[in-house]
């Protein structure tokens, strides 16, 4: 039978699949929609198993901020080639999961891939269908969501879309440019905690033995070991807890100075980096 350029089209539309696979479907289920959409899934589902044991360790790290800026989300979402994750298509999808996730907050990743998603039936469905098109792997690696009742989510993404962040801010001053600056801080040194109060007594008291041991075979005094603990700590923090860092626009203040400063504060942040 004929199969029209407009029926092609609209199969393409529903499924988003290429126009070249969109029409053999059609011609393989005589022109019915619902039979060709199967088949096209069935397509996807067959190249989603040969790749099933294939490493998808490529993608782009994306995020989605409500219009009150109270809600963010955060997603790695993953494929198996560099080409594929630069991809218009790869692209669209990835940034749909992010608002997916933002609108749903799903509680794990069997959740998510269930929810609906646009004209194919699940995420689920559409990243087989995105398998299927592309010939990869498509994987939702990861996914957070952070909301803040007293202030406002602020991301981030960093050039080429490896990396990403979500810091909650609060305060009198500008939230927006000051989050943007925390948010890029948080990439760029990659902080274990925003404040000392948070980092995890285990790394604390790891990070003390380490010092008191350091000093004893330097030959320190006992009586001064465990001065001198607390001051390498004092150091840990200023390398590696956000508000202690030396802040990277300005490297003679801290970025706790920096917000005092801006009047403003950080409440915490996400941070994802591909493949970590």
């Amino acid at each position: 039978m004929s199969i029209s350029a407009q029926d092609v089209m609209r199969l393409r539309e529903i499924t988003g699949v290429g126009m070249m696979d969109c029409k053999k479907a059609l011609a393989e289920a005589n022109g019915d929609f619902d039979a060709a959409i199967d088949l096209l899934r069935k397509k996807g589902q067959k190249v989603a198993a040969n790749r099933a044991d294939r490493e998808a360790k490529e993608g782009l790290v994306v995020t989605a901020v409500s219009a009150d800026r109270k809600k963010g989300a955060i997603a790695e979402v993953n494929c198996e080639t560099d080409f594929v994750a630069r991809s218009d298509d790869f692209k669209t999808f990835a940034e749909a999961v992010a608002g997916i996730v933002l609108a749903s907050n799903p509680a794990d990743g069997d959740a998510l891939l269930a929810l609906p998603f646009g004209s194919a039936e699940t995420v689920g469905s559409a990243a087989l269908a995105l398998t299927g098109k592309v010939g990869e792997k498509v994987d939702i690696r990861r996914f957070k969501v952070a909301s803040s009742t007293g202030g406002v989510i602020v991301p981030y993404v960093h050039p080429g879309a490896r990396l990403g962040v979500l810091v909650e801010m609060t305060g009198e001053g500008n939230t927006a440019e000051a989050g943007r600056d925390v948010a890029m801080q948080v990439a760029a040194l990659n902080p274990i905690a925003t404040t000392p109060d948070e980092v995890p007594a285990d790394i604390k008291q790891k990070e003390m033995e380490i010092a008191r041991e350091a000093a004893q075979a330097e030959g320190k005094a006992e009586a001064m070991l465990d001065k001198i603990a607390q001051g390498k700590l004092q150091r840990f923090y200023k390398d590696n807890v956000l508000i202690e860092q030396p802040f990277v626009k300005d490297s003679s203040v801290s970025v706790k100075e920096m917000l005092r400063k801006a009047q403003v504060d950080v409440r915490g942040f996400h941070r994802f980096a591909l493949g970590d």
